[in-house]
């Protein structure tokens, strides 16, 4: 079973809950974060130094950072609690209800597969992560984790919502955040007990964090003659949730061109891997396995997987991704390497026909020739691939939920 421990949260008090954590940073631009930045007290002005410093000094860009840090914590506008689970919830405005334990799983359990993984990671994003850890000592955006449900943990986190919350506020999106802190010794040791039941750990969301933290704690390893697996560097903050608080959503593909083939020549050769139905200007929305949705030249298409390519046994050729990049992207289109081809773009999905729209929208701009839609990956097919090793193709899951950063740290120091 893998480690999933209590910490000492540092988090913004009471009077900079609503302004100071923010979403991910991939979500806006540039131009966006240097206004974010001039905010006061907000995480984004904490790390100006770093996301819009002039400075090509990086290392002196990030003791500042941390010297930034220790400030917020010495004029107590960020504030450190005792060791501590905490109990997470998002609402969405729809009602949606996500929930889970914010707490440390330990990278030794990332190295030896108690925390599994389905995609690969970039070398150079996980080196440059590595480095930010090593010089600020600061993770504020938990890994999020999944696990088949279990009745214990769910029964355990009915009875803490009961109690009053730490925090609850809105934020800019409409989304309502609540925060419990574990910390009584008893409800903590009963958590630890109904944790330990769980097998394994799969990484939801954050390849790149928990490598990137896995790599900055074998740097460290490596300079500590004394190390031990206990220190602060060997742990990620993390986020655990059963998949009964996860939705997978489709992550769709549009393509800039044909490959040098005509619309005819094209759908001729779709027509040895894939049954086609045309469905004209109708939205069409796969909706199960084996069914992709194309969209080129202003018409719909069903793609149905012919079954001699489809494997009896969990493989990658039990994805529609892999099916995809394996029958059109390779070898009808030619693209090798879809990781880093600028020939591929990725439109996020919500598993309705939100996606197929905007994938339309997009093709329809005339940047790009051609749109494929596909069905969300299921929580036991990711879990199979995880548990087989195996890697899916780049950007086969958008999951929820999507967690704000700095509302709760870890101080590795």
């Amino acid at each position: 079973m893998p480690i999933f421990k209590p910490f000492r949260g540092i988090r913004p008090n009471e009077d900079f809950v609503e302004v100071f954590p923010t979403h991910p940073l991939d979500n806006f631009t540039q131009e966006e974060i240097a206004k974010k930045a001039q905010e006061d007290s907000s995480y984004v002005q904490m790390i100006k130094p770093y996301v819009v410093s002039k400075s090509k000094d990086i290392d002196r860009n990030l003791r500042k950072v941390r010297s930034n840090f220790e400030e917020l914590l010495e004029d107590k506008k960020l504030v450190q609690d005792s060791s501590s689970y905490y109990l997470y919830e998002q609402i969405k405005p729809d009602k949606t209800v996500f929930r889970g334990l914010l707490g440390l799983v330990s990278v030794e359990d990332f190295w030896s597969g108690k925390i599994k993984r389905h995609e690969s990671t970039i070398p150079q994003k996980k080196q440059k992560l590595a480095h930010y850890l090593d010089k600020v000592n600061l993770q504020a955006e938990p890994v999020l984790l999944t696990y088949p449900a279990n009745s214990k943990v769910e029964l355990l986190m009915n009875h803490e919502e009961k109690n009053v919350p730490l925090l609850s506020y809105h934020d800019s999106k409409g989304i309502k955040h609540k925060l419990w802190k574990i910390d009584n010794r008893l409800k903590m040791q009963q958590f630890k007990e109904v944790l330990d039941q769980v097998d394994s750990f799969y990484i939801a969301d954050g390849h790149h964090r928990i490598g990137s933290t896995a790599l900055n704690s074998r740097m460290h390893k490596e300079r500590n003659k004394k190390h031990t697996g206990t220190e602060p560097y060997n742990f990620v903050f993390s986020f655990i949730v059963s998949n009964q608080s996860i939705k997978i959503h489709d992550y769709n593909r549009v393509v800039k061109d044909l490959n040098g083939l005509t619309t005819e020549q094209f759908l001729q050769k779709l027509e040895k891997s894939f049954n086609i139905h045309e469905k004209g200007a109708t939205l069409y929305y796969s909706s199960q396995k084996f069914h992709i949705s194309m969209y080129l030249d202003g018409k719909f298409y069903s793609l149905h997987v012919k079954h001699h390519l489809r494997s009896p046994e969990m493989s990658l050729d039990n994805l529609d991704h892999h099916l995809l990049e394996k029958y059109i992207l390779q070898d009808i289109l030619q693209i090798e390497n879809t990781d880093s081809s600028d020939k591929i773009s990725y439109v996020k999905g919500s598993s309705n026909m939100d996606g197929i729209i905007k994938m339309k929208d997009t093709v329809d701009t005339g940047d790009f020739k051609v749109g494929f839609g596909i069905y969300p990956v299921s929580f036991n097919d990711m879990i199979k691939i995880s548990d087989l090793k195996l890697i899916m193709p780049p950007k086969c899951t958008y999951i929820e939920p999507k967690l704000i950063t700095a509302l709760v740290m870890y101080d590795m120091k």
